[in-house]
């Protein structure tokens, strides 16, 4: 199935629910964005590539103005975003 990315997160958000973290890099369309909606409304956690390190901000520019994300971080920051959320939730 292409394009997957909401699929994978729809799933994602339906069996882990608020224990979801997506991460969403640089990607042509919008595909993701009605996942990130349900990961989000789920109590999980979105986060995003920001526009200045991103190739195309096609994908992760449409999750960070629909308002979904946490953060929204270069690509270099975000290894270590997610290593804080981790030791948050362990």
């Amino acid at each position: 199935c292409r394009p997957a990315v909401d699929l994978l997160f729809l799933s994602a958000a339906e069996v882990y629910g608020a224990r979801t973290l997506a991460v969403i890099l640089t990607g042509m369309g919008q595909d993701g964005l009605e996942g990130a909606k349900a990961i989000a409304k789920a109590g999980g956690t979105v986060i995003a590539q920001d526009e200045d390190s991103s190739v195309v901000w096609g994908m992760p520019g449409m999750a960070a103005t629909a308002g979904v994300c946490s953060a929204v971080l270069p690509a270099r920051e975000l290894p270590s975003y997610i290593r804080t959320l981790a030791t948050r939730h362990p």
